[in-house]
């Protein structure tokens, strides 16, 4: 994670960047509450995704891809294998939240169907802006976001 969001660390709070580039120790939380997904090419693990249930949404907490293996669609197959598993566990949204300053991360997510959904926020200082995705049957982007 810290290498996929180093060259944006002076955008961030000092505590909102610890959020983000989280620790191997986080890391082997994160795969304790919720499914992780990583992308590997040849033996260097170039992208992640992780997600969380959220009532009927599922959230997308963390994703990353190393600068070096952006261009090759990792971010969006990540976020297809995402999607295949909301459907099949009968999620009707995918909500994120990212910084305005992730331009690339930005036009993926609105590329793949996000939409802007909630009002501006913060992660310890740094400015938050919600995203959500329908999926399956049923699927509605104006219930409140929890």
């Amino acid at each position: 994670m810290f290498a996929s969001f180093v060259e944006y660390k002076p955008l961030y709070t000092p505590e909102g960047f610890d959020a983000t580039a989280i620790t191997p120790r986080q890391v082997a939380i994160r795969i304790a509450e919720g499914p992780v997904w990583i992308s590997v090419s040849g033996d260097l693990i170039c992208g992640t995704v992780s997600v969380i249930p959220k009532d009927d949404a599922l959230y997308i907490r963390g994703m990353a891809v190393l600068p070096a293996a952006r261009g090759q669609r990792i971010g969006e197959l990540l976020l297809e294998h995402v999607e295949r598993f909301a459907t099949t566990g009968n999620f009707h949204r995918l909500i994120l939240s990212t910084t305005p300053f992730l331009q690339e991360a930005i036009r993926l997510y609105e590329h793949f169907g996000f939409q802007r959904t909630a009002a501006p926020d913060d992660l310890f200082g740094t400015p938050l802006f919600s995203m959500a995705k329908a999926v399956g049957e049923g699927a509605d982007l104006h219930l409140p976001l929890k």
